[in-house]
């Protein structure tokens, strides 16, 4: 793989996320990440799911920032390649956001994408 095709496919995460992250975890014993997925399914084609976990899988890329890890696993890292893992807590509410550079559109409710 190319080095434009790795940068492609990296994900960061803010620091908002990584805090929130890390003080989610800290509070759920046996708990050590935080799974971001890509399913079939939601208004707009594929929607994300986010699971906490205290295993890694064989196929699972970590990134990890201030002490929080976010897990993704490398059939998801396709249709995430490029994107960033933000917390935002705001007048509509406290929520994970994925600025996803790969998708055409998406829905109100921000969990669901298309390609």
């Amino acid at each position: 793989m190319g080095a434009d095709a790795k940068t492609a496919m990296k994900v960061e995460m803010t620091d908002a996320a990584a805090k929130r992250i890390a003080r989610i975890v800290a509070g759920e014993p046996g708990k050590t990440a935080l799974r971001v997925s890509v399913e079939g399914g939601g208004c707009s084609g594929f929607s994300y799911k986010f699971d906490l976990v205290g295993d890694r899988n064989d196929d699972d890329v970590a990134i990890e920032k201030d002490g929080a890890t976010i897990l993704i696993d490398d059939l998801s890292l396709v249709y995430m390649g490029g994107s960033v893992i933000d917390f935002v807590d705001d007048l509509m509410g406290q929520s994970f956001q994925i600025r996803n550079p790969n998708a055409v559109a998406s829905c109100g409710c921000g969990t669901s994408f298309s390609i």
